[in-house]
């Protein structure tokens, strides 16, 4: 008897907080759940041809994101249709991929899965925690603030980015390896076309006054990156598309200039010795009769 009305008990504590979770509108019809749960999932992988860097980088994005969800390395860069279907075996409905390029090129795909959009970048200017080693920490997996710079509300691309990045970056408050604490803010800001990412810690004692009173301060942690928007298309690495970054000039395309100058310098090298010597040749005098090879010949 006792375990009938314990369970009786339960049931109805149950329907009570559903009922809570519930509106009812004037007609008496049940309306959708107040709270929206965020269940993003983030599958994180990359390339063939990777380097130490890029590793690195991996793993501190892996310790910010406690939704993110490590795989293999995939095979051929020519595949990437394989990647919405690789999410959804994983049961991620977004993707980060990384990858690299020769001389070290190093390029993110960031998208929604399995129908876009998709957005791929040239990232630059990389960080890791273990290169910068600065005085800033944070927990493992505790969830993290979102900072957008105004600017990308301006333009329609800086828009559709940030709405990616927030369920990308965004930790939702039930994932599995997440810490109930924030102490820390990611921040994304657009500066020359480029989005340069930073990561703070939320500090809310000065260091050399432990016993003082509060004060809140930001100490940078790692890691750091700047990424140029190339394209964003319609769908999962894949589609029409919306948006091409006219001022994007591929690393391949500047070694090439780069190449070409270096080939001019040398052309012009060789014109100026052949014009010296030219010049010579034309104000060399001709031997009169008088000349010392001619008298003690």
């Amino acid at each position: 008897m006792a375990t009938v009305l314990k369970t009786q008990k339960a049931n109805a504590s149950k329907g009570k907080r559903k009922a809570d979770d519930m509106e009812v509108d004037d007609a008496g019809a049940e309306m959708q759940v107040k709270r929206k749960k965020n269940k993003q999932r983030v599958l994180l992988l990359s390339s063939r041809g990777v380097t130490h860097r890029m590793r690195h980088l991996m793993n501190d994005i892996e310790a910010l994101l406690p939704h993110v969800k490590k795989d293999a390395k995939l095979d051929s860069k020519n595949q990437l249709h394989l990647l919405p279907e690789l999410a959804d075996l994983n049961n991620c409905n977004n993707t980060l991929y990384f990858e690299a390029r020769r001389h070290e090129d190093l390029y993110l795909w960031a998208a929604k899965t399995p129908n876009g959009p998709s957005i791929k970048m040239h990232m630059q200017n990389i960080h890791t925690m273990d290169e910068l080693k600065l005085t800033g920490n944070c927990l493992k997996g505790s969830r993290g603030l979102l900072s957008f710079d105004a600017s990308f509300d301006e333009t329609e691309w800086g828009r559709l980015t940030k709405e990616i990045f927030t369920h990308i970056f965004g930790v939702p408050p039930g994932a599995r390896k997440a810490k109930p604490f924030i102490d820390h803010i990611l921040t994304f800001s657009i500066l020359d076309n480029k989005i340069w990412f930073r990561n703070f810690q939320i500090v809310e004692k000065d260091p050399l006054q432990p016993n003082g009173p509060p004060q809140t301060s930001l100490v940078e942690i790692g890691p750091r990156f700047v990424l140029t928007p190339i394209r964003i298309f319609e769908g999962a690495f894949h589609g029409a598309t919306v948006y091409s970054n006219p001022e994007f000039i591929s690393p391949a395309a500047v070694r090439s200039a780069i190449r070409r100058q270096q080939g001019s310098k040398y052309g012009q090298r060789k014109k100026a010795e052949e014009e010296s010597a030219r010049r010579k040749e034309f104000r060399r005098r001709e031997e009169d009769e008088l000349a010392v090879s001619k008298v003690f010949a």
